[in-house]
């Protein structure tokens, strides 16, 4: 399938689009507080107001969003990593891109684009390493082993709230 991605800095310009794809991705989550539109639709342009804020859209041949990556810089001391435990202080001194989300509609799922999105995302970050957070039980483990497929390494855990699951804190180099 054909798709092309497009680059944005600007929140104001790709929040409708991303929030389009994010309900089609998400769509069996929606009715959970922490995936309903209006939550990500806030927490996106919080992110979008912060230093660093990228993101990536894919498109298919008819112009319509199917995927999306987002993310922001975090500095050391951000609510980022004092939210993780058993994280080696190394791993936090330096800004870093959290990558807040990435998704891909059903069709396009398995064919390559979650990466590419993501490593556009990633290309001419002037951090020194991207990090992220992943339910090591989403997929059956199958969505931690492509990040670790991708050059991330666990560094300690986090749990986002008490009713949210226990979440993998995972970093990659981005200087090699």
């Amino acid at each position: 399938m054909k798709t092309e991605i497009r680059r944005y800095t600007d929140v104001e310009q790709v929040a409708a689009s991303l929030l389009a794809v994010y309900a089609q991705v998400r769509e069996p989550l929606l009715h959970l507080p922490n995936y309903a539109v209006p939550t990500v639709a806030e927490r996106l342009e919080r992110y979008g107001r912060t230093p660093g804020f990228g993101a990536v859209l894919a498109f298919d041949g008819e112009d319509r969003p199917v995927g999306y990556a987002y993310g922001n810089t975090v500095e050391a001391g951000d609510l980022w990593w004092r939210r993780m435990s058993r994280v080696d202080e190394a791993h936090t001194r330096e800004p870093a891109l959290a990558l807040r989300e990435i998704g891909v509609t059903v069709p396009h799922r398995g064919t390559g684009l979650a990466r590419s999105l993501h490593d556009t995302l990633l290309a001419g970050r002037p951090e020194p390493s991207a990090s992220l957070m992943v339910n090591p039980e989403a997929g059956d483990g199958k969505v931690r082993r492509v990040y670790e497929s991708w050059g991330y390494t666990a560094i300690g855990t986090c749990r986002l709230s008490p009713d949210s699951p226990l979440l993998t804190a995972m970093i990659r180099d981005l200087r090699a």
